[in-house]
Order: C-alpha cells, then structure tokens, then sequence
C-alpha cells in the first residue's frame, strides 16, 4: 500500500516538474523536450511488448503518437516550407508505423521509430547550439 502512495506521488512530482519545465521553456527547447519524451515513451513501449504487457505497450505508443501528432500540427507550412514538408511526412510516418507496432506487437518497427526521432532530435540540439550569424 505504501507504495502505491509512493508511486502515485513520484507520478505527481513528476508530471508537475514536467509541466514547470515546459511553462518556462523557450519553444526550441519546449520542441526538444517533446523529442525526448518521444523516444521515452517508445523505450517504454518496446519494453513493454518485450513483457507481453499489452496495457503499458497501449499507453507508452498512444502517448508517443499524441506527442508526434502535436509536434506535427505546430508545424507552420508557410514559413518552413520543405523542411516544414519533410518533417510532417516523417511524423505522418512514424504515426502509421506505431499503429503497426502496435497492432502487431512488434519491438522492431518501434525501434525504428524510435531511431528516426533520436536522429531528429539529435539534429534540433545540433542546429540550436550553432552560432547565429550576425550581418
């Protein structure tokens, strides 16, 4: 029972430092953190299929998908053009890939996913800590 009580507050204290975190962010950073609570959730649910834990394999890849799919629909098509393009057909990809994952059970395509967006996120630290050129 005590733990139970541990593991609910440990989830609170969680999701509130999360959510401080995410109120005090710059969007660069807000859109980082959304990458790495991607390839959290993904790690999660690979474990969980690993596990034949269905419920937790159901939850870790929904989280996954809401994220990617918020990620995608605050993309600004106007303004970024092709780049805006190409990341929303790799989340319109990554989402159709995950329904798959999940209705097959399968690690695989989840590591899959989860390696294009440790690439993408990878790539977002990169472009972020590169000097800004000043005219």
């Amino acid at each position: 029972m005590a733990s139970q009580y541990f593991s609910t507050a440990m989830r609170q204290y969680q999701n509130f430092g999360a959510a401080t975190a995410a109120s005090e962010a710059d969007p660069h950073k807000l859109i980082d953190m959304l990458l790495g609570g991607v390839v959290d959730r993904l790690a999660s649910a690979r474990g969980a299929i690993l596990r034949a834990e269905r419920p937790a394999k159901l939850a870790a890849i929904s989280s996954a998908v809401a994220i990617i799919e918020h990620l995608r629909l605050r993309l600004d098509m106007n303004a970024g053009g092709e780049i805006a393009r190409n990341l929303s057909a790799l989340y319109d990809y990554s989402v159709k890939r995950l329904l798959k994952a999940n209705a097959d059970d399968d690690p695989v395509i989840v590591e899959e996913v989860s390696a294009l967006m440790r690439e993408l996120k990878a790539g977002w630290e990169a472009m972020n800590q590169a000097p800004v050129a000043r005219h």
